[in-house]
């Protein structure tokens, strides 16, 4: 039984053939995406009605929307050096396999931060605790959903390594494409474990330590190695001006990627982001902005930042740590104070920074022109959007 539900993997079904624009793109990975939990789904269901209810909820939060910008910078490095002639068909398993990676990201990183919403949506501990209740079964839903969520996004990482298996690929390349893959994985721990640190320890860090965060937490797995895993999917052939290049760009776009997150996580518009707006502020999260909006602030202005919930400055002269994390936190009154410091027009001023140095290191690299464009394109759009 334990190997059928492994091996219980039907063919995935036709796609379009390249030229593939990025919406077709999106349609093919969403395509290749709800195969493969079809699958899942009809295996686990003989095993016990709860685990296929298991794994239809599973499915439901991977498919439930998204950019899915992880496969489409990944097909674009791919492409710039493939060229407009190679089928992505083969290698649409590894492409929709970075998007269950990021399911798995998102679900421990709700849970994390103790998140209700998430793209317009309850979070899945917060579907798992609902159906808790609705049951009315025993035991604490909170920590029902908790628990299960966790297992959520266990198994998104195990069905990510699955999808990527089935990309077919000398050994010789897998083996490159493995390799890139598991770095992404290990610094998008890295730089989760500092997030929930910086939380932990606002009074040691600063605007360089939360840049180092954006760097391993958001940059490495968003862009920077989805486009090295993409230029390693194209096969092995000496390409390290590429590389270099893609290098470059995936840091600085993948670092504006979250410095524009930063922005939206304070002043963004809950309808269109799908999640409340200052929660970041509400946990005491020391992002860029609000480093930035300290080490900008008057005496005055840094006072009412370190101010708790109870109205106490820490300490008394407002020369401590960051704000104090609390729910009573007037999230209003601090976004204003954050943007009297002159914190998110320099944060603006980062984000076109790292924009002109990722496009300008593309300009550098022999790639296909199409692939530069759009990568181009991309790196504009997914730094200057709504949510």
């Amino acid at each position: 039984m334990a190997n059928d539900i492994l091996e219980g993997n039907p063919p995935l079904r036709a796609v379009p053939r390249q030229s593939v624009p990025s919406g077709g793109l999106v349609d093919a990975v969403e395509g290749t995406l709800a195969d493969f939990l079809t699958a899942q789904v009809v295996s686990l269901d003989p095993v016990d009605p709860a685990l296929g209810h298991f794994a239809r909820t599973t499915r439901d939060l991977v498919l439930r929307g998204g950019k899915r910008l992880r496969p489409t910078f990944a097909y674009w490095g791919w492409r710039g050096v493939a060229g407009p002639d190679q089928p992505v068909e083969p290698i649409l398993p590894a492409l929709a396999a970075l998007e269950m990676m990021h399911t798995f990201a998102l679900v421990h990183d709700d849970v994390m931060d103790r998140s209700d919403t998430r793209r317009g949506a309850p979070t899945a501990h917060r579907v798992f605790a609902a159906q808790h209740r609705a049951d009315q079964r025993r035991g604490d839903p909170d920590h029902f959903g908790s628990t299960s969520a966790i297992l959520v996004g266990d198994l998104c990482l195990i069905w990510a390594d699955q999808l990527l298996a089935r990309t077919p690929l000398s050994t010789a390349t897998l083996f490159a494409v493995r390799g890139c893959y598991d770095r992404m994985r290990v610094e998008a721990v890295a730089g989760q474990y500092l997030d929930v640190l910086g939380e932990s320890r606002p009074d040691a860090w600063s605007v360089e330590r939360a840049l180092l965060v954006a760097r391993h937490k958001t940059a490495s797995y968003t862009v920077q190695r989805p486009m090295q895993f993409g230029l390693t999917l194209a096969g092995p052939s000496d390409r390290d001006e590429v590389d270099e290049a893609y290098n470059t760009y995936g840091v600085a776009v993948g670092e504006a990627f979250q410095l524009r997150d930063d922005i939206l996580g304070v002043y963004g518009d809950p309808a269109v982001t799908g999640k409340p707006a200052g929660d970041d502020l509400r946990t005491g999260k020391p992002t860029a902005l609000l480093m930035l909006a300290r080490q900008l602030a008057t005496r005055a202005q840094r006072a009412e930042l370190d101010t708790g919930p109870a109205g106490a400055v820490i300490p008394a002269d407002g020369s401590g740590g960051p704000l104090l994390p609390g729910p009573d936190i007037d999230v209003a009154r601090l976004a204003r104070i954050i943007s009297d410091t002159g914190a998110p027009a320099r944060v603006e001023a980062l984000i076109s920074d790292r924009v002109a140095e990722g496009i300008a290191a593309l300009d550098r690299a022999p790639i296909a022109e199409d692939a530069r464009t759009a990568l181009t394109e991309l790196a504009v759009t997914a730094t200057h959007r709504p949510a």
